[in-house]
């Protein structure tokens, strides 16, 4: 990789596997370790103090989701690259919702690993076809979800449109016949509507299928 190494910390529960691994990769000359952390919480304090370009998380350490997040929160440019990811769709979807840059399993070779991070660095990623395959299903779920929902919103009236609006911002049933002035078994009966039309059983689904499409003929 021309130009400057990428700069990275190093997030591992065990001490000896994280030394180790800095003295690894900075021995390989493309990588310039500038710190350890044994944590999440130590992950953030070395993210805020040392301004890495990325952190290498190791994805076996407990609240490894919440450890990304709060990372990212912390510093929006740095990367983060999930180290040790067990080799199942489950596990790599779960790394890429929780919004890592990259990762590799724990099988990995160290030249496997200084690749991952030099692609990261560039806003790319490198994966095995499995990986490729796993995400690529779920981006097509999703895809799918969205679509079902955008035709269950677009098959309500305009009036249930209003009411899964309302349901949406968290309004009771008596709440809502206040807002639209009608009766609240009116309401009641909308809801049931509006709960099959969406093949849903609670409230709250309504409200997560309808929240991309708020506002949609609701009166000011």
């Amino acid at each position: 990789m021309s130009g400057p190494r990428p700069t990275i910390v190093i997030v591992a529960d065990t001490r000896l596997y994280r030394e180790g691994l800095a003295t690894v990769l900075e021995q390989s000359g493309r990588i310039e370790v500038l710190g350890t952390a044994a944590d999440g919480a130590a992950a953030v304090e070395a993210v805020w103090n040392l301004r890495p370009d990325m952190a290498l998380l190791d994805m076996s350490i407990p609240s490894r989701a919440a450890s990304v997040q709060a990372i990212l929160e912390t510093a929006p440019s740095v990367k983060v690259v999930g180290l040790a990811v067990p080799d199942a769709e489950k596990e790599v979807v779960a790394c890429a919702e929780a919004g890592v840059s990259g990762l590799v399993t724990r099988d990995c070779t160290v030249d496997e690993l200084v690749a991952a991070i030099e692609s990261a660095a560039r806003d790319e990623l490198v994966c095995s076809p499995r990986m490729a395959g796993a995400l690529l299903r779920r981006v097509a779920a999703l895809s799918a979800s969205t679509r079902r929902s955008e035709s269950a919103v677009q098959a309500l009236t305009l009036r249930e449109r209003e009411i899964a609006d309302l349901v949406a911002c968290g309004l009771s049933n008596k709440e809502i016949a206040g807002e639209l002035s009608i009766q609240a078994t009116t309401v009641k009966n909308h809801v049931h509507r509006i709960l099959e039309k969406m093949d849903a059983h609670r409230r709250a689904e309504i409200a997560a299928r309808v929240g991309p499409w708020r506002r949609v003929g609701v009166k000011n």
